[in-house]
This record gives C-alpha cells, structure tokens and sequence, in this order.
C-alpha cells in the first residue's frame, strides 16, 4: 500500500483550495512562499490542488511559489479533472496540459478524478475520462491514479469495483462527520479498506468549523490542556489505518505553524482526549449548525452572485453568537455588491454542485427570514 507514497515524506499535506489572500482578490504569494518554505523545512513534501481552486488562482501560486523555486523531485503535487471544464472526451487533453503549463510542471504524481458522486460518475463514464486518464497515466504524465469522492458508501463501492486501477481515494473525514448520514465518512473509509485502497483525508477540520470552535465546545477541548483545536481534529482523521494523508487548507502563517506543530512528530489520540472529542462533537452538534465547508463549489454558478458560503456563516455565527455583527456583515458586507438570501430563484444549480449535499435553497429560505426582516 505504501508504494504509492514512497516519495511522501509524512502524513500532512498543504491543501490549496485555501490559500493567503490579498485584498484585491490574488494570492499573497510573499505570505504563501513563507508558508512554503515553513512547511517543506518542517520535512512535509505533499501539495494538493485542483483547475478551479480559487478561479484558476491556486495551480498559477504553486507554481509561482513551489515548482519555481524547487527542484521536481522535492515535492508531491496532485491536481484533479473537475467536471466544469470539460464536456466531452476530446477536451480532456488539452485541460491536462493547461493544467501542467498552470503548475509548471511535465507531470503530476497524483492525478485524481474530482468530486465523484453518482451523477459525475455517469458523467465522466459518458466521456471515458477514466479510460483517458489511465492512458495518460502510460505516457508518463502523471504516476498515480485516483479519485476524490463525495457520495454514499454505495456509489463509492460501484467506482472501486468497476475501475480497480484506482490506487487512492480522497474523502472527507472528521470526527463530526464520522458517523453522519449524508456525509457518511466512517462507510466510506470501510469501503476503501475492504478494498485495500490508501485515504487521503480532506476537510479534517470541517472547513475551518472544527478550528473555530462555539466557546461551549472549546471549553470542553480546552480541559486538555494543550493543543489547538484544530490539532486534535487533524491528529483524530490521521490516527486511522489506511489513512496515508491529511490535507489542511491554511490560509496565514499562524494556521501553517500550528498544524506543524501538531503533525512533526504525529501521535495519534489518546483514549482520553478521544472521549474529551466525543464530547465536543455532541456540543457542537447541538448547535444545529449549517454544516457547510465553505468549499464554494456553489457560487460559481449562481446566476444572482449570492455568496452563498458567507451568508450560511452569518447564519451559523448569529445561532452562536447572537450578536450584532452578524448582521451588519450580511448586509453590509456580504450583500452588498452580491445577492441577498431572498433573491434565490430556486434553479438549483447550488445543490447540484454542493459536496456536502445541502439543501441550499431551503437553508436560503431560512437565511433571509433571519437578515431580513
């Protein structure tokens, strides 16, 4: 199992959907080089990215503040096949290369088949994106093959049997999400081991959820005495057999050198901060909170701007909080130059895109008779 990681030099590696931003809308590229270097200097090697992180930003950073300034064979690099930028098979190819060309690189170690549920599965099988990406596995343009998945255990054990010559999956897997029946991460992490597939483990942290903890939750985690939340969530998802990466998407220093600090000298949970974690997750989910990872998947299509992520935020921060500063980010910030809640024309495009399966235009509903009375 590990032959597919005998580059990889540890378990932890920098996910770059979430990257240091400047005010303008680029990256900081000063801050990231810093985070970069921190993170390769600590004896981490791996970097995950996909065509349409951050608008096309994420693949144009790494290669601005990775691949340029070290040698190829100091870093992992996986990047993925997104079913937004093509439509047939014949498009495949020449994305695969723009994708080289935005990275600077002649091949990718991992190349993954993105967000696969049952729909983009029959998507992809309709265009032999499979069968195209395992050709260009024998060229030589990428060493592994893989799948990121979101989707019932059901659809996962479907791909696995139908295409064997997948090497990895990357799920989304966190204490909260263990057992949780959408989500379903504990199925599905039972399916890659009856398998004998390795995990790569994404949204660790729940989107920043589980590193913010309300102060009832951290308070819980806090009788520990030592570590950031954060940590405890990045050492729960790697203290599983078969889990051979967690992925973290840091987006300042301070982010950077926590998750360092907790994953140098990995040790998984103890029992007793195991049962401390249990306990914060029946805080947390007694919040009832949207659980949303602000991936922002959703608002690349939506045809009245709602920065549909944000607003779930307010709404989130408002049932915790309960103060004032809620709305005037709503309305202030978040709607101002972009949809409100209310607007919402119920097309749809949201949920098909949503990884978490949300059902965005019913939470809309809910939104606006919050921020908009």
């Amino acid at each position: 199992m590990n032959r597919y990681f005998s580059d990889v030099r540890k378990n932890f590696g920098f996910g770059c959907m979430r990257l240091p931003m400047l005010a303008d809308g680029e990256v900081d590229k000063t801050q990231m080089c810093a985070m970069v270097d921190a993170f390769m200097e600590n004896g981490f090697n791996y970097f995950d990215t996909a065509h349409g992180y951050l608008g096309g930003k994420s693949e144009t950073a790494l290669r601005d503040c990775l691949t340029s300034r070290y040698f190829r064979d100091k870093y992992i690099l996986t990047d993925k096949l997104t079913n937004f930028f093509f439509k047939k098979q014949e498009d495949i190819r020449p994305l695969f290369e723009k994708q080289l060309a935005a990275c600077g690189v002649d091949y990718f170690d991992f190349y993954l088949m993105h967000a696969q549920n049952a729909e983009n599965f029959a998507f992809f099988k309709k265009c032999k994106a499979y069968e195209t990406a395992l050709e260009l596995k024998k060229e030589g343009k990428f060493r592994h093959f893989g799948i990121s998945f979101h989707d019932t255990a059901e659809v996962l054990e479907q791909i696995l049997t139908e295409y064997p010559q997948i090497e990895v999956v990357q799920i989304q897997f966190n204490y909260v999400d263990y057992d949780d029946p959408a989500v379903q991460s504990r199925k599905c992490y039972e399916v890659c081991r009856k398998h004998g597939k390795p995990i790569i483990v994404m949204e660790p942290v729940k989107g920043g959820n589980l590193a913010n903890l309300p102060d009832d939750a951290k308070a819980v985690i806090d009788t520990l005495k030592g570590g950031s939340p954060a940590s405890y969530a990045l050492r729960f998802a790697a203290g599983f057999e078969g889990i051979i990466m967690v992925l973290s998407g840091m987006s300042d220093m301070a982010q950077m050198e926590d998750n360092i600090s907790a994953m140098k000298d990995f040790k998984p949970l103890s029992e007793k901060e195991r049962a401390v974690i249990e306990k914060v997750k029946e805080v947390f989910n007694s919040k009832n909170l949207i659980p949303c990872t602000a991936c922002r998947y959703c608002t690349a299509g939506c045809p009245k701007g709602i920065l549909i992520p944000d607003l779930f935020a307010c709404m989130n921060a408002k049932k915790v909080f309960n103060n004032w500063n809620t709305d005037y980010y709503y309305n202030n910030i978040y709607t101002s130059h972009n949809g409100k809640a209310s607007d919402c024309i119920k097309c749809g495009k949201c949920e098909h895109a949503c990884p978490q399966h949300l059902p965005i235009r019913e939470l809309l509903v809910d939104v606006a008779k919050e921020f908009e009375k």
